[in-house]
């Protein structure tokens, strides 16, 4: 996606679970109106007020279910959310980071990531901040990394023992990645950057992003999501906004033990080495996530391609692809292991029937959900700008951060009605797998949220 093309795509009673009472405050009841159904399987079990201001501005969230805490990216109040997900309780804010000044180029914090009892987040001035989860909230913040770039470190993920880091750049002209040394489960941090990942610029040219890494812990790459890239198919246009661009997006393939020292340029695939950019069709993806039996799901979205109009599930190892239709306009997608079913945070779903879509009257906002073999479920409508899931495997929670109402935050009632307040929330729903049919693999390893 272009820079302005991510811009434009974020800047638009009491609840009883178990034992536990959840006060909310407003004119609204929480779990309410229809982003709160009662004829889907994922159901509205209850909403959690972050005690701050408005939620207006957040990038992405992420779960560790080892250490029942739900982390959220919040830049309306400048810095990292934490919520039990056993309890489902607001837990402390890690303060430190830029908050929103205006431009998602340069807020943070922004991605997040965990392993043990460590937190890496970007922030809006090009530094990963690492945080220990063991530690008070006034001295958390570890280190604060540079790497070297103008804008926001953006979205990251890790390597299942924790050990090697990847962070995207999206918003630098040219956009790059890092490769970072992680403290896996030291006690003490020592994060350092191994390399500065650049793109060929005739398959990236400046101005274009890179989004969200995912690792794959069969094939041990890293998969990252390119919106856009040229030449593909020939003669495209990959520059300008959404309307104008004509190019598919492609899926960065990185092998951490190949990558050199220093500065380390990536062009198009290599089946040998099993490295490089494959060219995707009919995609434009901002998230990725990998599922079941080696395959990577893919949040596409018009906001990069106008005529991408479905979410794109790729297998890692042969390249096959599956389009599944009727969901798009992803941004953080979300492979929970304990269901057996991505999830997707879709602000730009297009209405059926639509194509391209690349108007707001056009597009709604939903919560995705879909089996591991590529079938949509169901959509759950969410609050405007809704960006942003992330699913605790052992406990079959999914988190999904409202918008406030008003100015820069949500423009329907959907999210008042879920929050049960006008300050925005972090929704809560419920999958329960005993309540239907699906047989799943509780064993597999797979998925965004690692268990790290």
């Amino acid at each position: 996606m272009s820079i302005s093309a991510k811009s434009r795509a974020y800047i638009y009673g009491s609840v009883a679970f178990g034992a536990i009472s959840l006060a909310t405050t407003g004119a609204f009841a929480a779990c309410t109106g229809p982003g709160a159904p009662t004829n889907t399987q994922t159901r509205c079990l209850t909403a959690i007020d972050l005690q701050g201001l408005p939620l207006k501005s957040y990038d992405i969230s992420f779960v560790n279910p080892q250490r029942a805490e739900y982390y959220l990216a919040d830049r309306s109040n400048s810095g990292i959310d934490i919520i039990d997900t056993q309890h489902l309780t607001f837990k402390r804010r890690i303060p430190g980071f830029i908050g929103f000044t205006g431009s998602n180029d340069t807020s943070g914090p922004d991605g997040v990531v965990t392993h043990g009892r460590w937190l890496y987040a970007g922030d809006g001035n090009s530094t990963l901040k690492v945080i220990d989860l063991d530690a008070p909230t006034a001295s958390a913040i570890k280190q604060t990394v540079s790497t070297g770039g103008t804008n926001r470190v953006d979205e990251m993920d890790l390597t299942t023992d924790g050990k090697i880091l990847l962070a995207a750049n999206n918003a630098d002209t040219p956009a790059f990645a890092t490769l970072f040394r992680a403290n896996g489960d030291a006690g003490t941090s020592n994060v350092t950057i191994i390399s500065k990942i650049t793109i060929d610029p005739t398959i990236l040219p400046p101005g274009n992003s890179i989004e969200q890494p995912a690792w794959d812990p069969t094939t041990q790459r890293f998969y990252t999501s390119l919106p856009v890239i040229a030449n593909n198919p020939p003669g495209c246009n990959p520059s300008g906004p959404a309307p104008t661009v004509t190019c598919d997006g492609g899926l960065l393939v990185t092998d951490p033990a190949q990558v050199t020292p220093g500065t380390y340029t990536q062009g198009a695939y290599n089946p040998v080495t099993n490295t490089g950019v494959i060219k995707l069709h009919a995609c434009g993806p901002n998230g990725a996530t990998v599922g079941v039996h080696d395959n990577l799901l893919l949040g596409c979205t018009p906001a990069n391609n106008g005529s991408d109009i479905t979410t794109l599930v790729i297998n890692a190892t042969t390249h096959n692809y599956a389009n599944i239709a009727n969901i798009v306009g992803s941004d953080e997608v979300w492979f929970n292991k304990g269901d057996g079913r991505y999830y997707t945070a879709s602000n730009r779903n297009c209405k059926p029937g639509v194509s391209p879509c690349p108007t707001a009257a056009q597009q709604a906002a939903v919560l995705g959900v879909i089996d591991s073999t590529s079938v949509l479920i169901e959509t759950i409508p969410q609050s405007s700008g809704s960006h942003s899931v992330a699913a605790d495997s052992k406990r079959n929670l999914i988190f999904v951060p409202e918008s406030a109402p008003g100015a820069g935050g949500d423009t329907t009632t959907v999210g008042a009605g879920i929050c049960g307040t006008n300050n925005g929330c972090v929704a809560v729903y419920k999958h329960d797998v005993d309540e239907d049919d699906e047989h799943h693999d509780h064993d597999d390893d797979h998925g965004h949220d690692h268990d790290h």
